[in-house]
């Protein structure tokens, strides 16, 4: 496909979101988007199977958002989404897309915050809404959302939902979808990075006579530098260390295969001097969103998690990944090392194995036509003295989007009444109820006693550092 086929300006879209697009600086497709948006625009239902970062959020953002009648406040297009940290990402790009369409109100309805606010929201209404299986569920039972009016809906990572176990509620929403008043012209968009058996049921069963799009993207990003190193089994946790005190890099995560897995290596990195937190399935909502605030806004080295838990996670500047043990097919391995060597810059990938399992990576470098060259471990050696400090340091806040704070209130707050200097304080980062704030070391007397002394907009917060 040459350039000029992936530029937006043949798309028959209106010139609110041509103005969006434009000042998002998005100025020619993706492959994913090329072959997607044109179907997407003529109202038919599709089924892409594309990995993660592919710009699927942007191709049915724009093919939902062409579909709304702003002047109803009804929910005319529903996305369902595995996980709360994606729901929200989903809800901000459609609302960056969407911000020049007046009146536009995108709802995100998910689990771990009360039903209350949410109940009152969908009564104000909302074209778009963005969820989670269990909390759609939750307002479906309880008559609070109303499907009548939806005419697009969009299953987004599919195959993950299926994972999770939320087949019934993913069946559920598609049958009451299919007895609104607007099943008959409705479309239906499923997005999914593998196609098993149980997908393409959902496909054929629920889908009216979609378009199939399989975007080749198995070649692993030439930007990250891949490399192995040899251990006994037990050994694993020691080696992790090692390598994390050999490269020193800022921001790490490695993967585990399971739970239990996961919060040993926790266990074991946490006593040996690192800034490390998890992700896994036993953590409540509140706790996932804290640990991934404070890996973003660099307050943690190390991240370690589960491949479930981490799926959908859009973070920056991840500088090293380790895999714990080898990826159980490519599709999992093509996933766990994307998340570093992203936009443009370099990444590394290091892959801990053992005797049984150099089969299983050489399968995987050639299935990703690169090459994965091996050491051992005895080459590496745990430093206590070379582990690296976190930049900042994390300040929780009980305030945030329902008490109208914005970064831009935190920010000035700190650096005009706690004379803080601009350069000490990093990412801050807003959920419904708390706010995260990284700040460094120096100025965490000054900003707690901002906390504990003043009101920001009038009103007082409490803080504590992590």
């Amino acid at each position: 496909m040459t350039t000029s086929n992936l530029s937006f300006d043949g798309l028959a879209l209106a010139p609110a979101l041509f103005e969006a697009l434009a000042s998002l600086k998005y100025t020619h497709m993706t492959q994913t988007q090329a072959e997607c948006l044109p179907l997407l625009l003529k109202g038919n239902d599709v089924a892409v199977q594309a990995k993660t970062g592919s710009g699927k959020t942007l191709a049915f953002a724009l093919g939902l958002l062409s579909r709304i009648d702003i002047e109803n406040r009804d929910p005319q297009a529903l996305i369902m989404c595995p996980t709360r940290e994606l729901a929200e990402q989903v809800a901000e790009q459609v609302r960056l897309i969407g911000k020049r369409l007046a009146n536009l109100k995108v709802l995100e309805l998910v689990g771990g915050i009360p039903l209350g606010p949410q109940l009152k929201s969908l009564k104000f209404g909302a074209q778009v809404v963005v969820g989670t299986p269990g909390r759609i569920m939750d307002h479906i039972g309880k008559r609070s959302l109303n499907l009548k009016s939806v005419n697009c809906f969009v299953l987004d990572e599919a195959d993950r939902m299926l994972d999770m176990g939320f087949e019934d509620e993913m069946k559920i929403v598609l049958r009451e979808l299919s007895h609104s008043e607007t099943a008959r012209n409705r479309q239906t968009l499923l997005f999914s990075a593998t196609y098993p058996e149980k997908v393409q049921e959902i496909t054929t069963k629920y889908q009216r006579s979609a378009t199939f799009i399989k975007v080749e993207s198995q070649v692993v990003n030439l930007a990250i530098e891949q490399c192995a190193y040899r251990v006994m089994d037990e050994h694993r946790s020691q080696a992790v260390a090692a390598l994390l005190t050999h490269y020193q890099k800022v921001s790490n995560i490695v993967f585990c295969r399971t739970k239990v897995e996961t919060k040993e290596l926790i266990e074991d990195l946490t006593h040996a001097g690192f800034a490390v937190a998890g992700l896994h399935g036993d953590l409540e909502q509140p706790e996932r969103s804290q640990v991934l605030a404070r890996f973003a806004g660099k307050t943690l080295t190390v991240l370690v998690a589960t491949d479930v838990a981490a799926r959908g996670l859009d973070i920056q500047g991840v500088d090293l990944v380790i895999n714990h043990r080898v990826s159980e097919d490519v599709d999992t391995h093509t996933h766990r090392i994307g998340r570093t060597g992203r936009a443009g810059e370099t990444g590394l990938a290091v892959t801990i194995i053992d005797g049984k399992e150099e089969d299983k990576l050489d399968e995987i470098a050639a299935k990703t036509d690169v090459t994965i060259k091996k050491h051992n471990i005895q080459t590496v050696r745990f430093h206590a003295n070379r582990i690296v400090e976190p930049e900042f340091v994390c300040i929780g806040v009980d305030g945030g989007k329902r008490d109208k704070l914005r970064p831009g209130d935190l920010l000035g707050a700190l650096t005009k009444d706690a004379d803080v200097p601009g350069e000490d304080i990093g990412k801050i980062s807003i959920a419904a109820r708390k706010s995260y704030i990284a700040i460094k070391l120096r100025s965490v007397k000054r900003a707690m006693t901002l906390f504990r002394e003043s009101k920001i907009k009038g009103k007082r917060f409490k803080a504590r550092k992590f």
